[in-house]
């Protein structure tokens, strides 16, 4: 009998784990510049490595919605692709407010859903990043529905549509 081929791409987790230290080595360098403590964790979650600054509060590198957040994540990213010659899906968390936005962003898109089912009506919410963007979109999925992302970046939002 012969062997099935393998459906899923292999993940090359040392690349990975190099993107994680490379980005990790450019955030202590800002660290030091700004004068900011942390210490700075690394992992590898699904197929993008993930960079984490803990054990301070850096509210001023998080920014008022995560703005600053985003723009060194791209900082971060743009470092990684120089020296690997890749682009990178690095996913970059400070003081852990990826993982407490993505919480509730999950509670929204399932409330969301929930709402449209009820009303049968679609329904568009506020501008958000692309990050935030994507966990309600796979929010929504799980319950069962669909949505999209609609207008231009920095006001790109989600609508989510009830089942026809």
């Amino acid at each position: 009998m012969a062997e099935e081929p393998e459906e899923t791409a292999t993940i090359d987790i040392e690349a990975l784990e190099r993107e994680g230290d490379i980005a990790a080595d450019y955030i202590e360098g800002l660290l030091d510049i700004a004068d900011f403590d942390g210490d700075i964790d690394m992992d590898v979650e699904g197929d993008r490595a993930l960079v984490s600054v803990v054990g301070a509060t850096l509210k001023e590198l998080i920014g008022e919605r995560g703005e600053v957040l985003e723009a060194l994540q791209e900082l971060t990213r743009l470092a990684v692709h120089r020296t690997t010659g890749t682009r990178s899906r690095l996913m970059l968390d400070i003081g852990g407010y990826r993982e407490s936005r993505r919480r509730a962003l999950r509670k929204l898109g399932a409330e969301v859903a929930n709402e449209v089912k009820q009303a049968g009506k679609a329904k568009a919410l506020s501008p958000m990043t692309p990050f935030e963007r994507k966990v309600v979109h796979d929010a929504v999925a799980a319950a069962g529905l669909h949505s999209e992302s609609e207008g231009e970046e920095p006001n790109r939002y989600v609508v989510v549509y009830p089942v026809d």
